[in-house]
């Protein structure tokens, strides 16, 4: 079955429409030089790949290389009950899929919200029909859909030790994932870009849209962050190569406070 590929967020469309919804929207952009449109056997004969990296133990980051759409850095989190993707690269074949294979395959696939699709229909098809879990808030974004998807809500345990949970913000169903056993058994929240790990490594950002600059207001910004603080977790990984290595929950926290106290005006006076 043939679908298509926007060249520049990496989601997947069971047809080809004039523009890329995901990309119309506020949130994302149309490239200055128009909609474009890709396919896996494109993107395959232009000599694209997947890489795979150990990012701590039981926790891979994979990558398209070249980057396909806007390049995140998906996760894959194994454990002796099943393994997690969370967020899905925006291609895959024969090699990637032997990678994951070999890492237990997958028990669940995960986008954080609707930019990180991906190509999530075909990776499950090809590795035998895996779940797809995605926010109920945010099925309408679906482009491609399949008897695998699964909306859902709230908090859900989907493996032991692996908590799914829905803090909304940069879009209404915008999910977490608490991983209990990561950090050495201090826990890691991989949190897309609900919860932005920034290039300092000790504070976080929140925004409606990144590449537009749009932010979120303060208490939807700390609505967001004392609903991830329920949870303990040390380490904190974004949607692509960002990470707060350590004392993450506190750097959420105080990140939630600064961004609230910036936005109600406490800082004014340094403008």
């Amino acid at each position: 079955m043939t679908f298509w590929i926007c060249r520049r967020c990496g989601v997947e469309n069971a047809s080809r429409p004039a523009v890329c919804a995901i990309c119309a929207d506020e949130r994302e952009l149309v490239p200055a030089d128009g909609q474009r449109w890709t396919t896996l056997e494109e993107l395959a004969a232009r000599g694209q790949s997947i890489e795979v990296r150990e990012l701590e133990p039981d926790l891979f980051g994979l990558r398209t290389v070249p980057d396909v759409g806007i390049g995140p850095t998906a996760k894959i989190v194994r454990t002796p009950h099943g393994n997690l993707m969370f967020d899905v690269p925006g291609y895959l074949d024969d090699a990637a899929v032997t990678a994951v294979q070999d890492l237990g395959g997958l028990a669940y696939i995960v986008a954080s919200h609707p930019h990180m699709y991906g190509v999530q229909v075909e990776w499950s098809r090809r590795l035998g029909q895996v779940p797809i879990l995605v926010s109920e808030a945010d099925t309408d974004w679906l482009a491609r859909t399949d008897t695998a998807v699964e909306p859902w809500k709230g908090d859900r345990e989907i493996l032991p030790g692996i908590t799914l949970s829905q803090p909304g913000g940069h879009f209404p169903g915008s999910c977490v994932a608490h991983w209990a056993s990561g950090a050495s058994g201090k826990g890691v929240l991989l949190s897309g870009d609900t919860i932005f790990a920034n290039p300092d490594r000790t504070s976080v950002s929140f925004m409606r849209s990144y590449p537009n600059r749009i932010p979120l207001s303060g208490p939807v910004v700390q609505r967001v962050a004392h609903h991830v603080a329920r949870f303990a977790f040390d380490r904190l990984y974004n949607n692509f190569d960002g990470v707060i290595p350590t004392d993450a929950r506190a750097v959420v926290l105080r990140s939630a406070e600064r961004h609230a106290a910036w936005t109600r005006g406490d800082f004014d006076h340094l403008t």
